[in-house]
């Protein structure tokens, strides 16, 4: 028996669970170090609320707010990623995978917008100029200094796993700088007593964070859209499928991401014609590619004789009218 002008297909539920066993690794540590790094900073919030009012600092209260962004933040993160882990269903066949992406969306946007306000904040501090008390706004902005330092070393490790961990860790990393900011303006109202220096140092930092948290925003909405991942080139994808023995083409293939470091594709496939026990065989040599180049754990793969009928058209999706 043979396949002669026909199709099989091919959907690969049974992927790589090592991979996925792997990622659930690094899920449970990540789940870890965010509660480390949460605890760090509604400490370091509270203080720099204090210090803040009492030093009447714009940067200082501005962190502070921040801070709090980033707290509400890094427990979104924290169940996001728990959700994120629990089983697929008839339902969601995907399972939860999507709810750290759209947490990660989340922090992006919270970044700009809290970003936004210490601007507007800042604008009134610089038509109506007030004082401040340097020397206990640096003390603090020191101390919290330190306190990111830590925070982010602990996000560290995860932050090019995983992209929500990734927002997290550009929170924490935005918090620092504005930390030195603050140094900066300490010293400097210190010496010299130009209390500008606090809103103007409050608006360059929010530049800095806006700009950091675009690329965040953008790989996000990249996912969501379905998009094919940055560094993987389809035409390549197609190149090696083409080299496996038996293969002649593949084509019409659609790849996109489900979460950070989990890929899934589905393709067309033109082989020779052969018994279709060999289809079996052809069709595990292709995943396994796939898995081990590419890191496409899920896969769905057309195995045909003849190229598509429909051409370019039967990878297009219905038009208003309902119709192909």
């Amino acid at each position: 028996m043979s396949i002669s002008q026909s199709h099989t297909s091919d959907h690969n539920h049974d992927h790589d669970h090592s991979r996925e066993h792997e990622l659930g690794h690094v899920h449970a540590g990540g789940k870890k170090d965010l509660l480390i790094a949460f605890t760090i900073t509604v400490l370091m919030m509270f203080a720099e609320v204090i210090g803040g009012l009492l030093s009447n600092s714009l940067a200082l209260l501005s962190d502070a707010g921040h801070m709090l962004i980033d707290n509400i933040a890094l427990l979104l993160s924290f169940f996001a990623m728990k959700f994120s882990i629990m089983p697929a269903t008839d339902k969601k066949t995907f399972g939860f995978y999507r709810l750290e992406i759209l947490a990660a969306l989340i922090n992006g946007i919270t970044l700009v917008l809290i970003s936004l306000y210490i601007i507007y904040e800042a604008y009134f501090r610089i038509v109506h100029p007030q004082p401040v008390h340097g020397t206990l706004m640096l003390v603090i902005a020191i101390i919290g200094l330190v306190a990111n330092i830590v925070g982010a070393a602990v996000l560290m490790k995860h932050r090019h796993s995983n992209l929500n961990i990734h927002g997290a860790f550009l929170h924490i990393v935005g918090d620092a700088g504005v930390s030195v900011g603050v140094i900066i303006g300490g010293v400097i109202i210190v010496y010299s007593g130009w209390y500008l220096i606090d809103p103007i140092l409050s608006i360059l930092i929010s530049c800095v964070i806006i700009y950091g948290s675009w690329q965040l925003l953008k790989e996000s909405v990249n996912i969501l859209l379905e998009a094919a991942p940055a560094h993987i080139d389809i035409d390549s994808v197609a190149a090696e499928i083409a080299k496996i023995q038996g293969v002649r083409e593949a084509y019409h293939i659609h790849l996109w991401t489900i979460t950070s470091g989990v890929y899934a594709m589905s393709a067309h496939v033109l082989i020779d014609d052969q018994p279709v026990s060999g289809c079996r065989e052809l069709i595990d040599e292709i995943r396994s590619l796939l898995s081990n180049k590419f890191n496409v754990l899920h896969s769905t793969i057309q195995l045909e004789c003849e190229r598509c009928g429909m051409g370019t058209l039967c990878s297009l999706p219905y038009d208003i009218q309902g119709s192909r």
